[in-house]
């Protein structure tokens, strides 16, 4: 499959072209350009890194090694955001640490009435985040162009209006979790994977502030470790978010945890 992908990508054909234009020689060239990207892939080098782009929530994504990667079990995070603003007009949503703009994006294209605000400390991640949603979203979108910010969580802001939403997918791996030196995640920023702590800290830091940013009832969703819903649960509790819950990806792993403001 990720032959496929890359060679693919190489040629700039639909991935159905590689079985109905099976029998063309290709050029010394474009062979040579496959191995290139073959040999990139073999050192452990991630496909979307290497081909630039990965799909979210049905959105093609630009992708550069300044960002994390979107990853499925995160659209699960996007579904609940929704849900949460089914219901409301013209939503404030906030979104930090937006990396490549994936949840943001998906929400606003989901949502063409949402007023967005994205931030992140990185000015890369940001600015291929704006790559990303003037080339994905509407320039006419009722909700108007979202809103992006530098700084660290709720530091980036500036204007002191509240929100119906917060989402955030926090780095919230452990420093010394073996994982960070294996597969894609060796590629990937470390400031976006780890705190450099005990992995619940930054969970631990938008919840402590959120209620200062929310509209009464406003929502707060996260995505977490595979082993950190019942902390971000009592940590909601104790900052008195009612109606606090966990919902599971589809490989069954509690990966995102929320509740409202009392």
């Amino acid at each position: 499959m990720e032959a496929r992908i890359l060679l693919a990508h190489v040629l700039g054909w639909p991935r159905t072209e590689l079985i109905t234009r099976a029998d063309e020689m290709l050029p010394a060239s474009q062979i040579a350009a496959f191995h290139a990207l073959e040999k990139r892939r073999l050192a452990g080098e991630p496909i979307a890194q290497i081909i630039e782009q990965r799909e979210f929530f049905g959105l093609t994504f630009r992708i550069t090694p300044a960002v994390l990667i979107p990853r499925p079990e995160t659209e699960l995070l996007v579904e609940l955001a929704l849900a949460a603003i089914a219901s409301i007009d013209a939503p404030r949503v906030l979104d930090l640490g937006t990396g490549s703009g994936a949840i943001a994006i998906a929400i606003a294209h989901q949502r063409p009435d949402a007023q967005i605000t994205a931030t992140d400390q990185a000015p890369a991640a940001l600015a291929l985040a704006a790559w990303n949603a003037r080339h994905l979203l509407p320039v006419d979108r009722p909700g108007g162009s979202l809103n992006f910010a530098m700084g660290d969580w709720y530091q980036a802001l500036t204007d002191p209006k509240r929100f119906h939403l917060i989402v955030s997918n926090p780095p919230y791996i452990a420093a010394h979790d073996p994982h960070l030196t294996q597969g894609d995640l060796r590629f990937e920023p470390r400031q976006a994977l780890t705190d450099q702590a005990d992995g619940l800290s930054a969970l631990h830091t938008i919840i402590a502030q959120a209620n200062t940013w929310l509209l009464d009832n406003g929502a707060l969703w996260l995505e977490h470790g595979y082993n950190q819903a019942a902390a971000t649960r009592a940590q909601l509790i104790a900052h008195g978010f009612s109606q606090v819950r966990s919902e599971r990806d589809l490989a069954h792993i509690e990966r995102v945890s929320g509740g409202l403001k009392s």
